[in-house]
C-alpha cells in the first residue's frame, strides 16, 4: 500500500511537472508531496524515472567511405566489394593524404625501373649459357627414351608454343587469378578491402595502390581485363622487351592509381577503386600510339574493325566525359591517368628514363665484376 501510495504520487508529480501552469519545479512538488525522512535511494531512482525527461546521448559515428552520395553508388556497381560495413576516415585535409602517395609512385617507379635494368643485364649475361645448356638439353632429349602421355612435356610443349608476351603476362594473369579466389574466403574480406582497394579514404595508402592492380572482385571484370592483356602482350613486349614491359606495367598501375586519388580528393567522391584497367590502358594506349594503322575489332561484332588510333580516341573522350560528368561504374580517372601515360611513354619517356639506364647498369657491372675479389687479396 505504502508502494502504490508513492507511485500514485510520483506520477501526480510527472503530471503537475508536465502543467505549465504549474508554476514550481518537480523537486520542489516531491519534497511538499513526500516527507524528507520517506526519499530513499529507491525512490529517488523512481522520481529520477519519471520527472528526468533526459534524452538519450546522440551517438557519433565515424564517416562512411564517402561524404556524398557516391558511396551509394558504389555500392551499385557489380565491380566493387560490398563495402556496408567497412568505415573510412577522409582526412580533414585532404590535400595532406597525397603526399605519401606522390612519393611513393615517384620512389616505385624509379625502383621498378632500376630493377628492370638490371634484370635485363642479368638476362643478357646468361642469355649464351642458356643458349648451350639449351642444345645439350634438345641432344638428350634425341637419346633418351620417350614417355607416352607425359604430362610435364605436354606443359613444356605448350609452353614453348606461346609468344614471349604470352609468356610474360601468364604469371600476371596468375596472380589475377589468385587474388580473385581470396575475395570468395569470407574470413578475409575486411583485410582484402583494406590492402586491395585503393581509397584515399582508407587509413592504408600506399601498398593498395600496387595491390589493387591484380584485385577483381567480379569475374566478369577480370575476365576482359585479362583477355585484353593476353591480346596486346605479344605487340607491346616486342615493342618494348619483357624487362621494360613489366616495369611499364607495375608503374602505370601505381601512376594510374595515383590519378584516381586526385580525382576523388579534388571531388570528395571517396570510394573503393581496384582491379588492372588503369594498367591495361596504358599497355592499349602504347601499343595504339606505336602502331596507328593497326586493325582492332571488339570480341562480339569481329565484323566491324577501326584503326587502332580511333579506337584511342574514343577512349580517351569516353574516360575524359566519365571523369567530368562523375560516371561512377567505372573508374573514369584511373583508366584516363593509365591512358595518357602509355601516350607520354611511347612518345618521350622511352627516351628520358630507358635510354639513360647505362650508369646504373655500369654501377651494378661493377659491383658484380668486383664482388668475388674481395677478401684475402693485398696490394
Amino acid at each position: 500500500m505504502a508502494w502504490r501510495g508513492w507511485a500514485q504520487r510520483g506520477w501526480g508529480c510527472g503530471q503537475a511537472w508536465a502543467q505549465p501552469s504549474g508554476g514550481r519545479s518537480c523537486e520542489e512538488l516531491t519534497a511538499a508531496v513526500v516527507p524528507p525522512r520517506l526519499l530513499g535511494r529507491r525512490f529517488n531512482f523512481f522520481i529520477q524515472q519519471k520527472c528526468g525527461f533526459r534524452k538519450a546521448p546522440r551517438k557519433v559515428e565515424p564517416r562512411r567511405s564517402d561524404t556524398g552520395t557516391s558511396s551509394e553508388a558504389y555500392k551499385r556497381s557489380a565491380l566493387i566489394p560490398p563495402i556496408e560495413e567497412t568505415v573510412f576516415y577522409p582526412s580533414p585535409y585532404p590535400i595532406r593524404t597525397l603526399v605519401k602517395p606522390l612519393f611513393f609512385t615517384v620512389g616505385f617507379t624509379g625502383c621498378a625501373f632500376g630493377s628492370a635494368a638490371i634484370w635485363q643485364y642479368e638476362s643478357l649475361k646468361s642469355r649464351v649459357q642458356s643458349y648451350f645448356d639449351g642444345i645439350k638439353a634438345d641432344w638428350l632429349d634425341s637419346i633418351r627414351p620417350q614417355k607416352e602421355g607425359d604430362v610435364r612435356k605436354e606443359i613444356n610443349k605448350w609452353w614453348n608454343n606461346l609468344s614471349d608476351g604470352q609468356r610474360t603476362v601468364t604469371g600476371i594473369i596468375a596472380a589475377n587469378v589468385f587474388v580473385f579466389c581470396l575475395w570468395r574466403v569470407p574470413s578475409l574480406q575486411r583485410t582484402m578491402i583494406r590492402y586491395f582497394t585503393s581509397n584515399p579514404a582508407s587509413k592504408v595508402l600506399c601498398s593498395p595502390m600496387l595491390l589493387s592492380t591484380f584485385s577483381h572482385f567480379s569475374l566478369f571484370h577480370m575476365a576482359a581485363n585479362m583477355y585484353v592483356l593476353w591480346s596486346f602482350s605479344s605487340s607491346i613486349v616486342n615493342i618494348l622487351g619483357q624487362e621494360q614491359f613489366m616495369a611499364v606495367y607495375l608503374s602505370a598501375g601505381v601512376i594510374s592509381n595515383f590519378v584516381s586519388y586526385v580525382c576523388k580528393v579534388a571531388t570528395g567522391r571517396y570510394g573503393p577503386s581496384l582491379g588492372a584497367s588503369g594498367a591495361i590502358m596504358t599497355v592499349l594506349a602504347a601499343v595504339c600510339t606505336k602502331i596507328p594503322e593497326g586493325r582492332l575489332a571488339i570480341i562480339f561484332l569481329p565484323m566491324f574493325t577501326f584503326t587502332a588510333g580511333n579506337a584511342l580516341k574514343a577512349i580517351i573522350a569516353m574516360d575524359t566525359a566519365g571523369m567530368i560528368l562523375g560516371w561512377k561504374f567505372f573508374d573514369h580517372a584511373a583508366h584516363l591517368g593509365g591512358a595518357l601515360f602509355g601516350i607520354w611513354y611511347i612518345t618521350y619517356g622511352h627516351e628520358l628514363i630507358w635510354k639513360n639506364r647505362e650508369p646504373l647498369v655500369k654501377i651494378w657491372h661493377e659491383m658484380r665484376t668486383n664482388s668475388p675479389k674481395k677478401g684475402g687479396g693485398s696490394k
